[in-house]
């Protein structure tokens, strides 16, 4: 299924890994600062309902 890319084989493929792993790394860096975020948050009503 793969189509014939000739002599520029490596370049393509070595930019669709390293495109893949940038993206994968993106998802990955998203997703724990929105769980750092979210406990963050959480801490910060935790405190504010304990002074009302």
């Amino acid at each position: 299924m793969m189509p014939d890319l000739g002599k520029y084989a490596e370049a393509v493929l070595s930019s669709y890994a390293v495109s893949l792993v940038l993206l994968i790394a993106l998802v990955v860096l998203s997703w724990r600062r929105s769980v750092r975020v979210k406990n963050a948050l959480k801490d910060v009503e935790r405190k504010r309902k304990s002074d009302a």
